[in-house]
């Protein structure tokens, strides 16, 4: 298990405020022994939050994987408005804070659309919360047709980190980003794609197969 080097730059400052924190608390009130484990718990838990897993590098041109680790909380036919114009089938997968939170591309290709857009930061599951929320779109153009994906800040996510760049040539389940404590991330599949998930299952990002291309 590695640190997300999202995390390097986050970590030592949280943990001198964490200690400063309980320093002076403990100057206030005299409970040395509990403010001490406060602050090696919640120093623990930002550490863990970054961690980063070791997961084998899968690429398969016929498969679309998930883009990251969550929940899949909405699977219908919606238009996709920003890139393509069509009808497409969305994916919605919600990361909790316990949930692995780095992002991955789900198909190789080249990177033909990237766009970062301020917004709101409403609760990640709600409907809008694609249009509205603070989020990037990107798209990348693989062999087997243009898959479109963005990543959503959520009422506690407030950091969206993407390393896509127009035109760049990238590989499937190598990384594409981090979003910072919860959040979400919508993909939009052609309509012809076979679905391999359903509403309510887990799934693990650069691990499982989400659709499959027909063509």
């Amino acid at each position: 298990m590695r640190i997300s080097k999202e995390g390097r730059r986050v970590i030592p400052v949280a943990l001198i405020v964490c200690a400063l924190l309980a320093s002076g608390l403990i100057l206030l009130t005299g409970w040395i022994l509990v403010f001490e484990l406060a602050a090696l718990v919640t120093g623990a838990g930002i550490v863990w939050f970054f961690r980063v897993p070791q997961r084998p590098l899968l690429e398969d041109q016929q498969a679309i994987f998930a883009p990251c680790d969550g929940k899949v909380v909405i699977v219908k036919e919606t238009v996709e408005t920003e890139v393509t114009g069509e009808r497409r089938v969305q994916i919605s997968i919600f990361m909790s804070i316990t949930n692995i939170h780095q992002n991955w591309f789900p198909v190789g290709g080249t990177v033909t659309h990237f766009k970062h857009h301020n917004g709101h930061y409403h609760v990640a599951w709600h409907p809008k919360a694609s249009e509205k929320n603070e989020h990037t779109t990107i798209a990348v153009s693989s062999p087997r047709g243009v898959i479109v994906f963005r990543q959503i800040a959520g009422i506690i996510a407030r950091r969206i980190v993407s390393y896509a760049r127009l035109g760049a040539e990238v590989q499937q389940n190598t990384p594409c980003g981090f979003i910072k404590f919860g959040s979400r991330m919508d993909i939009f599949l052609p309509l012809d794609a076979e679905l391999l998930i359903s509403e309510g299952q887990c799934v693990r990002g650069s691990l499982t197969p989400i659709a499959r291309f027909v063509k």
